[in-house]
């Protein structure tokens, strides 16, 4: 038996928590202007992680956030995450800096995977937070702005055997349309790479949803727009759930 874990995603644009629709930067939902007061809602309703996604530093290719981030780990106990434009030894430094537990890092394990690598050496694989977006089974990078024609399977097959233990994926085609999560994908991903403690993103409509992906082994589910659009209801996401 091991547990499930409900994340929390705050995806910024400007300062804002946002949402894009299947990762497009054009369609834009602006759902609160103060994220520290969401990140103290979220831990007020009884999380422990954070999911904190810089869009701005996705798109231009540097950490515009790291402010926002520093404050809500000063202000809360979140255990966070953090994604968006990491390209460099001293991005990477400056985000655990500013309190991230864990480095989430997608665009430079496909694009410059000497520099992943080194970050798994330095920093242990237990900090670092693969992501890998997809469309059809084939990653996207850069903020999902640049389509590529690698195979999600044959990458994680190459990761895994360089000691990445823990991942979140995104079905790109379901995130943003609460029209359920890519359960069929992640049930394929954890019959070839049963060691892995695989996050699920997108879709996540329900807490019905939280279970079936719980049931097939998911170590935790990603949470937006969901949550967003329900605010006021929190606690019911809040679900520590048996697998």
């Amino acid at each position: 038996m091991k547990s499930f874990q409900v994340i929390p995603a705050m995806d910024l644009m400007g300062g804002r928590c946002v949402r894009l629709r299947e990762g497009d930067f054009t369609q834009r939902t602006d759902y609160a202007d103060n994220p520290v007061e969401v990140a103290k809602a979220f831990e007020a309703a009884g999380f422990q992680r954070l999911h904190m996604v810089d869009l701005d530093g996705a798109k231009t290719g540097s950490p515009k956030h790291l402010s926002i981030l520093e404050k809500v780990a000063a202000a809360t106990a979140l255990k966070i995450d953090f994604s968006g434009g990491v390209k460099t030894d001293e991005d990477a430094q400056q985000v655990f800096d500013a309190g991230a537990a864990l480095l989430a890092i997608g665009s430079v394990a496909v694009k410059n995977k000497p520099l992943f690598f080194s970050w798994l050496e330095k920093y242990g694989s237990g900090k670092i937070l693969l992501g890998v977006d997809v469309r059809e089974e084939k990653l996207a990078v850069s903020g999902w702005l640049e389509q590529t024609d690698i195979g999600l399977f044959d990458f994680l097959s190459e990761m895994t055997q360089h000691g990445v233990q823990k991942v979140f994926c995104t079905d790109i085609g379901k995130d943003g349309l609460m029209a359920g999560p890519a359960v069929s994908l992640y049930q394929k991903l954890l019959v070839q790479f049963p060691i892995l403690e695989l996050i699920a993103s997108g879709g996540v409509r329900s807490v019905e949803d939280l279970k079936s992906l719980a049931a097939i082994g998911c170590a935790g589910a990603i949470v937006g727009k969901a949550m967003y659009e329900d605010f006021e209801n929190l606690g019911k996401w809040n679900k520590i759930i048996d697998n």
